[in-house]
Order: C-alpha cells, then sequence, then structure tokens
C-alpha cells in the first residue's frame, strides 16, 4: 500500500495506484489521474464514462465488462481508448475512483 498526496489531499493506492477505499474519490483525485492519463481537460463524454462506472459499480460492486460499457454509453471500444488512452480498465476505472478491475473491463 501507498500514500499519494495531490492537492492537499492523501489517498491511499494499490501497487497500481488505484484507490483502495471507493469512498476516497474526489475531484482533486480525478485531477491527479487526469495528469498521469495525458488528458488535458475532461469534456461531457469523459464524464459519461466515469459516472456510468461509478453508478455500475455502487450497484454491482464491480467494474463492468467493457461491451457493457460500450453499449451504456454508446461509445466504440475505440473512442473509449481516445478519451482515456490507458483504457477503460487502467484509465477509466481508475479516475472514476474504482478497484482495478480483475475481469475483462
Amino acid at each position: 500500500m501507498a500514500i499519494v498526496e495531490f492537492q492537499g489531499k492523501s489517498f491511499d493506492v494499490d501497487e497500481d495506484g488505484f484507490l483502495l477505499k471507493f469512498e476516497d474519490w474526489c475531484p482533486e483525485w480525478v485531477d491527479f489521474c487526469k495528469e498521469s492519463e495525458g488528458i488535458k481537460e475532461l469534456n461531457e463524454e469523459h464524464q459519461k464514462v466515469i459516472d456510468f462506472l461509478q453508478d455500475y459499480y455502487k450497484k454491482n460492486g464491480i467494474a463492468p465488462m467493457v461491451r457493457i460499457l460500450s453499449k451504456v454509453t454508446g461509445f466504440k471500444l475505440k473512442h473509449i481508448y481516445e478519451l482515456f488512452p490507458s483504457g477503460p480498465g487502467k484509465g477509466a476505472c481508475k479516475m472514476a475512483g474504482l478497484p482495478k478491475p480483475t475481469g475483462c473491463v
């Protein structure tokens, strides 16, 4: 376990940099992840993916499969990679505050 300090906040993260506690998610976490993803500004499409991931996780306790993410958001996988260069699992789930996905996200 490690601690990330960013903009006056501390975050407990796992060895891959994912939040250990979903409850610790906040706008500062998004700003931290955004920088590491190389994303300059979040747009409505980024927010749509983050919101869906968080809602799905709150209801199901896991991250959705990528085909569900694509179907619900209406974004093709290629576009999700354009939004989150490291992909839906590493980039989008991390930014949304979800634990590191174990399956196919």
